[in-house]
């Protein structure tokens, strides 16, 4: 019989899994990008997730589970994309276009767990904490990208 707490445990866990993810996704865009400010940006990213993600840890250890501590095969097939893609392209652009898309994948992960999963306090404030700062680095991709899309002024 699955209780509330396996149910929060595996919400959380599946939250984990993807920020791990996306913080494996920061690395390989960091290792893909040209500029240095760009590999900065991806490696500090890259650092503030895992983090996010050991918050996120804490919460399922505090409800008596097994945090996840891997990424999910979908995470290492979008990563192979990133890769592959940058390989073609080879521009900081298409590196950020994928950013930018795994941004909008986690942010609206969280999002509707937010909106329908009923988790205990604690979970959820630290839930709501990491989406703000998922929410943040979404649009700061956003702004980037289209800082980069913008034509140059002469």
């Amino acid at each position: 019989m699955t209780t509330a707490s396996d149910k929060h445990v595996k919400t959380l866990n599946d939250l984990i899994s993807t920020t791990l993810d996306s913080a494996l996704g920061y690395e390989e865009a960091a290792k893909a990008a040209a500029k240095p400010t760009f590999k900065t940006l991806f490696d500090d990213r890259a650092k503030a997730r895992r983090q996010l993600a050991g918050d996120l840890q804490a919460e399922v250890r505090k409800l008596g589970g097994k945090p996840e501590d891997d990424g999910s095969m979908m995470g290492a097939a979008h990563r192979m994309f990133l890769n592959l893609k940058h390989t073609v392209t080879g521009t900081d652009q298409s590196v950020i276009a994928e950013v930018e898309s795994g941004e909008s994948h986690i942010k609206a992960k969280f999002d509707d767990a937010l909106a329908t999963e009923a988790l205990p306090e604690s979970a959820r404030l630290v839930m709501k904490r990491v989406n703000e700062a998922i929410n943040a680095d979404h649009d700061k991709m956003i702004t980037v990208k289209h800082a980069l899309q913008a034509p140059a002024e002469h």
